[in-house]
């Protein structure tokens, strides 16, 4: 595994690593609290209440898209996370004021969900982009996959003891340590060697450079299959925090603790998917089909899962799935994009991601009400196969996908890709 692991051996990268690690965990812990008090104290398992939140926290992913995208390029992108990391860390602490102090209002929830929302446009771009600086090109698809591992780690830890914090003190305090947990990556940013970073050429600004990422992307077939891929994932797919909150609370009349560690179980597939991820030197779109497939039929036995062990037994496959393939997506996204341009191509590569939400989230949120946890698990089946599809395409299309039976086994081959991506 020692390949796996060989972006900490940089300085700054272990170091941004660490802080994001904290912050990380104490962001999950403010979803799954944020997503409790919404479901459980200030409706009465409202699920579309649920997705309005989550819609107007990643809706901004995509009416910012333009100038999110220009400034991951043509600012520096250090002092553009500090910025953002700090206004998060303040939304967090403001929340965690208004519902300790027994002030809080569903309305104001979803206010400071679109704040923080159209912070994070601003965040995300930068930040995936950033750690090109941080690494170079030549571990920089090992760098993304381990930035997932260290997400996703977050993502087993935060809701567990979220949890429990919840059970015990309270949501309110779960925002006020959110907050807190933000000096870690505010730190690591203020003690990165800025003379150590790999800093190419910043875009030329122009007029029209706001959209040249749109034009880029039109010009290249692969991304385009790619995009859409996760348009379908992204919108239908992952909205797990809808999936298994209802599932806990309507189907296996659970509490909060179950919420947490089903969601933690979840995340331990991810991290396998997000380690495994790490070992590759380059993904690929075959690769992005198996993810899809398997990420489809998980959802689909998930559905019809009597009770929470085998639901989240098979969680983890689900997450390994989805990890595996937002992963090896922005890990594609980035290797096969000219540098000046990585910063838009990133933007609308998060903003299909995130910015799919707010129509997908209300779309499942209303299924679940009206028809039940599992059907809205089946919806997520149905986004994955989709995408399998489009992949399948693809392929037939521009690698001249062959599929034959040899000695009674399935024989596949491709092409060498001819759509004009760099090798």
């Amino acid at each position: 595994m020692k390949g796996t692991f060989r972006s900490l051996g940089n300085r700054n990268y272990r170091l941004w690593a660490g802080g994001a690690l904290v912050s990380n965990i104490g962001t999950w812990m403010q979803r799954i609290a944020q997503d409790w008090i919404v479901l459980t104290g200030l409706t009465r398992h409202n699920a579309t209440a649920v997705g309005m939140v989550t819609a107007l926290q990643f809706g901004p992913q995509l009416l910012l898209l333009p100038l999110t995208g220009y400034a991951a390029d043509h600012l520096d992108r250090r002092k553009l996370l500090l910025i953002t990391q700090a206004s998060m860390g303040l939304l967090a602490l403001g929340l965690g004021l208004l519902t300790v102090s027994g002030n809080v209002r569903l309305w104001q929830v979803y206010l400071f969900a679109f704040a923080l929302g159209c912070v994070t446009a601003f965040d995300s771009p930068a930040r995936q982009t950033f750690v090109s600086e941080l690494v170079g090109e030549a571990n920089l698809s090992n760098a993304v996959a381990l930035n997932s591992t260290s997400f996703n780690a977050a993502r087993m830890i935060g809701p567990a003891v979220a949890g429990l914090l919840i059970a015990g003190v309270g949501s309110g305090w779960v925002f006020l340590i959110n907050a807190a947990s933000f000096a870690a990556v505010l730190a690591a940013l203020g003690m990165l060697r800025v003379t150590d970073l790999h800093r190419g050429d910043r875009a030329v600004r122009s007029r029209g450079s706001l959209v040249d990422g749109f034009r880029y992307v039109r010009q290249r077939p692969d991304l385009i299959a790619v995009l859409l891929m996760l348009l379908l994932v992204g919108t239908f797919g992952l909205n797990f925090a809808i999936y298994i909150s209802t599932m806990s609370v309507t189907v296996f009349h659970a509490g909060a603790g179950t919420y947490g560690l089903l969601t933690s179980t979840m995340a331990i597939g991810s991290i396998v998917g997000a380690l495994l991820a790490a070992q590759r030197d380059k993904p690929h779109i075959p690769l992005l089909l198996v993810a899809a497939g398997t990420f489809g039929l998980g959802c689909a036995v998930a559905a019809v899962m009597p009770d929470e062990l085998l639901f989240g037994t098979v969680l983890v496959i689900v997450g390994m799935s989805a990890q595996t393939f937002t992963t090896s997506t922005l890990s594609l996204a980035q290797l096969t994009t000219t540098p000046a341009m990585r910063g838009r191509v990133i933007a609308i590569v998060l903003a299909i991601a995130m910015g799919g939400t707010p129509i997908g989230a209300p779309i499942v949120g209303w299924v679940a009400d009206t028809f039940g946890p599992r059907w809205a698990l089946g919806i997520a089946a149905l986004s994955g196969l989709a995408a399998a599809l489009v992949a399948t395409r693809y392929l037939m299309r521009h690698r001249d996908l062959r599929i034959r039976l040899q000695g009674g086994r399935p024989q596949v081959s491709l092409a060498t890709d001819r759509t004009g991506a760099p090798p």
